[in-house]
């Protein structure tokens, strides 16, 4: 696919996802919607309340705006990566008690710092020798994605639309994906010589674009080959070096109809909710 093909596609996603978002968000808080009871409830509470109608409004879709914005972010990935990947939400397979002893070690050992992490500690899962009762199941991934052009190359991908990871959280993120990764190797559609690999990603760099992104803890359980920040995760996932470029430009570009579906809302319900200010 060239630049301009990659462009337009992207465009086109980000035209038909953002105007399906705007819609249904206008439609959910519209004076009959199945979310109109938020706002006029906010009027009861009396600190919010005081602060004025258009305040009360707000208050109460931003809260809603980023958890649906980020879930319509995260379609919109899918989708962008769906021209280059095979992408999935889950993996097959199994893993044993052997495993799952490893995995807590190699947590504990990240968590005590008696060693960094390193793109080639996966090797230790494929090492050992299994002798424990193999549990069968499936994990949940955010993206388990096989490169169509040569599908012995496989990834799974770990997002955080917000940019942020709580620190609390960071073990945790690693422990799904190594799970996901021996699951997924236990698989007999996988062989022993496909390249699996694992990725934290962000869909922007909280810090800034271009800016180095500094969240020690999450360095802690995952090596520098293992984080895609932000401009990184948008090129990766659309094999391009102005994947991000072309998503920012889209998102911009058809911004604007979320934010006159916002002012409507406000205006709609400044109108009709009192205030006590």
């Amino acid at each position: 696919m060239t630049d301009q093909e990659l462009k337009k596609f992207i465009d086109q996603v980000f035209e038909e996802e953002v105007k399906d978002f705007a819609t249904n968000f206008g439609e959910d808080y519209s004076k009959d919607g199945k979310k109109a009871k938020n706002i006029l409830d906010k009027n009861n509470n009396i600190f919010i309340a005081a602060l004025g109608k258009n305040i009360m409004a707000y208050s109460t879709l931003m809260r809603s705006l980023d958890s649906s914005l980020g879930n319509r972010i995260e379609k919109i990935a899918k989708r962008i990566a769906e021209k280059n990947y095979i992408v999935k939400n889950g993996v097959k397979g199994f893993i044993t008690k052997d495993t799952q002893n490893a995995i807590s070690n190699l947590l504990e050992d990240y968590r005590t710092h008696r060693r960094k992490p390193q793109d080639k500690d996966l090797e230790e899962l494929i090492n050992i020798q299994d002798r424990s009762k193999k549990v069968e199941g499936e994990k949940k991934s955010d993206y388990y994605l096989t490169l169509i052009e040569n599908p012995k190359e496989k990834f799974l991908l770990e997002l955080k639309i917000g940019g942020d990871l709580d620190n609390k959280k960071a073990v945790s993120e690693k422990s799904a994906l190594l799970h996901q990764y021996a699951t997924l190797r236990s698989n007999n559609e996988i062989k022993r010589d496909d390249s699996v690999r694992i990725f934290f990603c962000t869909a922007y760099n909280k810090f800034g674009d271009g800016q180095a992104w500094d969240q020690e803890r999450v360095k802690q359980f995952f090596s520098s080959g293992e984080i895609l920040i932000g401009r990184d995760f948008w090129n990766f996932i659309s094999r391009s070096e102005k994947g991000y470029d072309f998503v920012l430009e889209s998102y911009i570009k058809y911004s604007p109809i979320i934010k006159g579906t916002l002012e409507r809302i406000i205006k709609d319900y400044s109108e009709e909710v009192g205030s006590l200010g």
